[in-house]
């Protein structure tokens, strides 16, 4: 699994049939110190995560499996919503834009 921010979303009009009704949104990978590490990809999402959200992501066949029994066309889905992050220096609380009204 992987941490991320929401950067935004992605409306497409012609895409796989399987992803009919199902969010994509622009993910920025961060750092556990959430500082952005490497270029946004585009994520199809499980949780209703909102823009500025801090989530966790997974890529590759995993990436389906929220999704079973449909066969969906995914390669990175965001799985959860962070609450906050743990690590040796501290505790960093993952706030999110989407208490705050913005809303992807």
């Amino acid at each position: 699994m992987y941490l991320g921010r929401v950067a935004g979303c992605v409306w497409a009009t012609a895409k796989d049939p399987s992803l009919t009704a199902q969010r994509l949104l622009i993910i920025q990978p961060v750092t556990p110190a959430l500082a952005d590490a490497g270029k946004a990809i585009v994520c199809l999402d499980c949780t209703g995560a909102g823009a500025g959200e801090i989530v966790y992501w997974v890529r590759g066949k995993e990436a389906s499996f929220p999704f079973l029994p449909t066969e969906v066309a995914v390669d990175t889905t965001v799985v959860g919503i962070v609450d906050s992050i743990h690590t040796a220096s501290g505790v960093i609380r993952a706030t999110g834009a989407t208490k705050q009204g913005k809303a992807c």
